[in-house]
């Protein structure tokens, strides 16, 4: 071999071992794909006004805090007090999370611009559509119905509908929540009114003169029924009376014939929130199977259509009146305002 192809050899095998070392390089630092969403970190506070129950929202809170590692300033109030509270922070807002036990009050709010869409909402598409707001405005996590409470030593022959409490038999024995003070009983109210028509006024106006008493919100509306002091409570949240129920107490409830008012619990963000991470995720949170099932469990009615209850009816399954929102929404506040124009005469 001559000296010329010897040289020619080595440079050759010098060219073939620096291609190799390149390509072995290459193939070890080729980087990985980024993933296309970065999970978000949570951290911080969040502050939530909810209209209980309160031991739920005590649940609630303590299993978001565990959850997420957030701490959770919470308020507990009813639809009233909560939103006078907004109202008065209407200059330096203070809540990310407003939980309410009436569904036009939500609307009200998405109407005022003071909510924070969030379409995006995991689970939200399992929800009954007719309680939440397609755009992410509100979401009703759970849902009451509003039935007619009885004490079951007292009463042996519950009434079957509401005009059935106007007559003389019982009169002086009944209770109806103040809808100032309870959302529910304001959903009630106006639904009533909505389907009824100015009519619907003389069903309250019958009530009224048969001695029924507007005794405070829920829960002071019922205990004159645990007690015996009354015997039965009009347009009463059903979840309390299976609560009572559960504990031994002599009280049980019934759905009127000619249908009821359901009444969602919608969540929602506020506009102003200054945590909205946390609040999205506490939206989630509300909308997850652990928190669904604590909903069953306190006796409310799921938000979820997928999530049945059990040993009691299922809110596709009690009659219900067929409420006008839009109208609800427009009147809640005179219809209040004549309601206790009536009752405190």
């Amino acid at each position: 071999m001559t000296l010329l192809n010897k040289r020619l050899k080595k440079r050759l095998i010098m060219v073939m071992a620096l291609v190799a070392s390149i390509s072995i390089i290459s193939c070890g630092t080729i980087p990985k794909p980024a993933p296309a969403t970065a999970e978000v970190t949570l951290s911080g506070k969040l502050t939530v006004y909810s209209a209980g129950p309160n031991d739920l929202a005590t649940n609630i809170q303590k299993g978001f805090e565990k959850k997420t590692g957030v701490q959770v300033e919470m308020f507990q109030g009813t639809t009233g007090k909560i939103l006078a509270r907004l109202e008065a922070e209407k200059a330096k807002p203070v809540a990310d999370v407003v939980v309410l036990a009436s569904l036009p009050s939500a609307q009200g709010l998405m109407k005022s611009g003071m909510t924070l869409p969030y379409k995006e909402a995991k689970n939200a598409d399992k929800l009954f559509p007719q309680w939440s707001d397609q755009d992410g405005n509100y979401y009703s996590y759970s849902l009451s119905a509003l039935g007619i409470a009885y004490n079951t030593k007292l009463v042996t022959n519950p009434p079957k509908d509401w005009t059935d409490l106007t007559k003389p038999e019982w009169k002086d024995q009944i209770n109806i929540p103040d809808p100032a003070l309870s959302g529910s009983a304001a959903d009630f109210a106006t639904g009533y009114l909505s389907v009824k028509g100015d009519s619907g006024w003389d069903l309250f106006k019958q009530l009224k003169s048969n001695g029924v008493l507007m005794a405070g919100a829920n829960q002071e509306a019922l205990d004159p029924v645990i007690t015996g002091a009354k015997s039965m409570v009009i347009a009463s949240v059903d979840y309390m009376t299976y609560q009572a129920k559960a504990k031994g107490e002599p009280v049980d409830l019934i759905y009127p014939a000619e249908g009821t008012v359901i009444s969602p619990r919608p969540a929602l963000i506020t506009k102003t929130s200054n945590n909205v991470e946390n609040a999205k995720a506490f939206m989630d949170y509300l909308l997850s199977d652990e928190v669904q099932k604590m909903v069953a469990d306190a006796y409310l009615l799921p938000g979820r259509s997928d999530v049945k209850v059990q040993g009691r009816p299922s809110a596709s399954e009690i009659p219900t009146l067929k409420v006008n929102s839009d109208w609800m929404i427009a009147n809640q506040k005179s219809v209040i305002q004549k309601f206790t124009d009536i009752f405190k005469k």
